[in-house]
Order: C-alpha cells, then sequence, then structure tokens
C-alpha cells in the first residue's frame, strides 16, 4: 500500500488534535483547568488548527476533492461518511466551548457540558477513522482487532503529551508545588478567634505519626525528580515509540520493549512523590508546616 503524504498527515494531524480537544473538554468539565485566557487560546487554537488541517489535507487524496461533501450523504453504510459527519457536529460543541473559555472566561455550566460534548465528538470522530480502515477486510493488516483500539490510543497519547507541554509552558503542571495555602491549625481545630499556636509537641520524641505522615523531602530534589519522571513517563517513550515506526523490524521491537521498563521507571518516581510530597494535617500539631 503506497503511503500517501496527505493521509499520513490526516490521521497524525487529526489524531493529535482530537486527542487534545477531548483531554481539554474534559480536564475543563472535571475542574481541572483554570479559565485562563491564554491557556484557552492556546490549547483550543493548536487542536482545531490541528484538526482542520488533517481534514483539509484529507481531500487531497481524493480525485475529486471538489466532490468531497457527497461522501457525507452515504453515512447509513460507509465509514468515511460516517467520519465526515462526526467531524462536522465536533465543530459545534467545540465552537461553543472554545465561545465559553475564551471570549466568557468560564468553564462551568453550559461550557461544561460543551467540552465534554466536544470531547464525545472527539472520540467518536477519531474512532470513526479507526473503524475506515478496520473494516476493510481485503487489507489483512488492517482488518484485526487492534486498528481501532491503536488509534484511540495514539490520539490520546499524542494529546496527552500537547497538553503536557501547553501546561508546563504556562506553568500549571504543578499543583503541588504551588500549594502555598495549605490548611493551618485554625482551619484544622475548626477555631477561627484568633490565632491557634502549637505550645509543645503532643509527644517527646518521634513517633509512628511523624515518621509517616511527616516524611519530608527537599524542594530541589522534588523539582529534579518530577523533572525526571516527565522524561521517562513520557518524552523517552514517545521518542522510542516514534523511532520504532522507522527502524528496522528488530530495532523497533527493541524500542517498543525499551520503552516499557523506561515508562515504568519514571511512573514509579512518580508514584513515589505523589507520597513523599503529600502533607498531612496531624503534622500541624507538630508545628510543621
Amino acid at each position: 500500500m503506497h503511503p500517501a503524504v496527505s493521509v499520513i498527515f490526516f490521521t497524525t494531524a487529526t489524531g493529535a488534535g482530537y486527542g487534545l480537544l477531548a483531554l481539554l473538554g474534559v480536564g475543563a468539565a472535571l475542574g481541572l483547568l483554570p479559565p485562563h485566557l491564554a491557556l484557552g487560546l492556546t490549547g483550543l487554537g493548536l487542536a482545531i488548527t490541528l484538526i482542520s488541517a488533517g481534514l483539509l489535507s484529507s481531500t487531497a487524496h481524493l480525485g475529486h476533492p471538489e466532490r468531497a461533501w457527497r461522501a457525507l450523504s452515504q453515512w447509513r453504510s460507509s465509514w468515511l461518511s460516517r467520519e465526515g459527519v462526526a467531524a462536522i457536529f465536533t465543530y459545534l460543541p467545540a465552537a461553543a466551548f472554545a465561545v465559553g473559555w475564551i471570549v466568557l472566561g468560564r468553564l462551568n455550566g453550559w461550557v461544561a457540558a460543551a467540552g465534554v460534548l466536544a470531547a464525545l465528538g472527539a472520540l467518536v470522530t477519531v474512532a470513526m477513522t479507526g473503524m475506515i480502515y478496520a473494516s476493510l477486510k481485503p487489507v489483512a493488516q488492517w482488518h484485526t482487532t487492534f486498528t481501532l483500539p491503536a488509534y484511540l490510543i495514539f490520539a490520546a497519547i499524542t494529546g496527552l503529551t500537547l497538553l503536557n507541554a501547553i501546561l508546563q509552558a504556562f506553568g500549571l503542571w504543578r499543583h503541588d508545588a504551588g500549594m502555598a495555602n495549605g490548611p493551618t491549625l485554625n482551619s484544622a481545630t475548626g477555631l477561627t478567634g484568633g490565632t491557634v499556636r502549637s505550645v509543645q509537641w503532643p509527644h517527646s520524641e518521634r513517633n509512628y505519626l511523624l515518621k509517616e505522615m511527616g516524611y519530608r523531602i527537599a524542594r530541589k530534589h522534588s523539582v529534579r525528580l518530577r523533572h525526571i519522571a516527565q522524561v521517562l513517563a513520557f518524552a523517552v517513550p514517545l521518542a522510542l515509540f516514534v523511532a520504532a515506526f522507522f527502524a528496522a523490524p528488530w530495532a523497533a521491537v527493541a524500542f517498543c520493549v525499551l520503552a516499557v521498563p523506561v515508562q515504568l521507571a519514571g511512573m514509579l518516581i512518580e508514584r513515589w512523590l505523589f507520597f513523599a510530597e503529600a502533607t498531612h494535617t496531624v503534622t500541624l500539631y507538630y508545628g510543621l508546616p
């Protein structure tokens, strides 16, 4: 099968764009993203640009691009037609989501609902794209149970990589590091009048609570380990997957196998930080921040 550049760009660009759009929609609905104007412009702008560029490039593979609109009429029997219909309908909630976020500066109510619908539309469109190839019985390499999941997984991975880069650029992927206003003795005891302070420790020496709940890690080590986790869990595996596409069969296998322990190492560091950076309210009673 001759690898047409237009189709390669189409599937790659739209996969990344829809993956990013879905993550933005779900993240906004769950309250994980702030109604930040620049973040909305960058994230949604990049997602919609990738989607639109990919869809436009797909028409270059048609014998008569000017007749592309006619393919939409065969949605009852054609996965290609269903993909086109799903892509068009996804623009509607995506546009509403963009207006609510960028123009109105809000991510709740109907804006959050629009984000969820945009995410659902993105998921359906990518699935339709995967089914175009999975439904072709004459091509044994495509007509398998792996084609559809692969399209969905690759869209999620590329979308997550884009979202991670955007959030890092805006300094919004550092929740724990930015928690300056944590609980206090006042909020922990429920006493709001005056300032509550600890006169002395509840115990004269270190105990189980301090050992388990009062673990501390130096900030410089925390930042360094967070960067290492990001590289091992996302950047290196993605680079290995890309390299596998262009490598010889034996090297491709080696790259894919190597990505497993590398990503696992990154996730182990992330999980360690997840617990090491957590601060229990009980430490306040010992005068610890």
